[in-house]
């Protein structure tokens, strides 16, 4: 027997062709069929991790960036809100007296309030106006003598306040701060449901704001909204608690004061709770994001190492 007959299969036939190279190839058995199936199958799925991953750092990121546009929300609402008013320190009921608060914000980040000028209501004159000693500020009260002379408690009033201006006196209003200059009035008209007064706010760099637009039911606020009181009935009928405060109003600001006054730190208070809720909210959705997106990127790079 040849020594070559074990090659003999792979000869030229007699014929003289040559087997194709264009047909189906040959089907892989044994180990390295299943090594390539492992292969295949491994990096199916370091691809759905890899694809899992990045939607769930997606989502994370979603979510913290909706936490910390909520906590701006939270925050920039109560300042851009914010503008002088007239707050009633307990009950302004008409044909009473009453002790209010003008509150003054300050606006502005680099400037700080020096001035308020507050002209009181025409259309209803107030006899008496009577402002409390506000440290660090200095207080003048304007009268004009009224068309149509006022008869309050059988005396009849030829002129009556028309403005209330104070000026620091080496006190101010800073940027985040706000002051209440408390004022003590009547008698309130009868016949109306609100006073609008108008102030002007100076700032210290020659800026100065006017407060003067009057706000209309049923339509937006305006941009410069003039300061409202709204007047109420009064318990009893007619204003029989704020009759009660006359005495109070001739001879100081009345007790009322000390209760407006927590009332108005309280209003205060819970606004800057919101604020910082706000601000704790959106760090904790940012620093959620952070940390789930290297949870999922270590993730990832473990199965792609695998």
């Amino acid at each position: 027997m040849s020594v070559f007959s074990g090659s003999q299969s792979s000869a030229p036939s007699s014929s003289g062709s040559v087997p194709s190279s264009s047909g189906p190839a040959p089907a892989v058995s044994g180990p390295s069929a299943g090594f390539a199936r492992t292969a295949v199958s491994g990096k199916r799925r370091t691809t759905a991790r890899t694809t899992s991953g990045t939607t769930s750092r997606r989502s994370v990121r979603t979510v913290a960036l909706l936490a910390g546009a909520g906590a701006a929300s939270l925050l920039f609402a109560g300042p851009a809100a914010a503008h002088v008013g007239v707050q009633p320190q307990g009950e302004a009921a008409r044909g009473g007296y009453a002790t209010v608060g003008v509150k003054v914000p300050n606006e502005r980040d680099n400037a700080s309030t020096v001035k308020l000028e507050l002209a009181l209501p025409t259309e209803h004159p107030l006899a008496s106006v009577l402002p409390q000693p506000v440290p660090g500020w200095n207080v003048e009260v304007t009268k004009a003598k009224l068309a149509k002379p006022l008869t309050v408690h059988g005396k009849q009033i030829t002129e009556a306040v028309s403005k209330v201006t104070w000026t620091s006196a080496g006190s101010k209003i800073g940027p985040g701060q706000f002051q209440q200059f408390p004022l003590s009035i009547g008698q309130l008209p009868e016949n109306a449901d609100r006073l609008v007064f108008k102030a002007i706010q100076t700032y210290d760099n020659k800026e100065v704001v006017r407060w003067i637009e009057t706000p209309e039911e049923g339509k937006p606020e305006p941009d410069s909204p003039a300061p409202v009181l709204t007047l109420s009935e009064g318990t009893g009928g007619h204003g029989a608690p704020a009759a009660d405060r006359a005495e109070g109003h001739h001879g100081g600001t009345g007790d009322t004061s000390a209760s407006g006054s927590r009332d108005a730190d309280s209003s205060d208070t819970l606004a800057r709770t919101l604020g910082v809720i706000g601000i704790l909210v959106g760090a904790a959705g940012v620093a959620f994001g952070v940390f789930a997106g290297r949870r999922h990127s270590g993730r990832t790079d473990s199965g792609t190492s695998s």
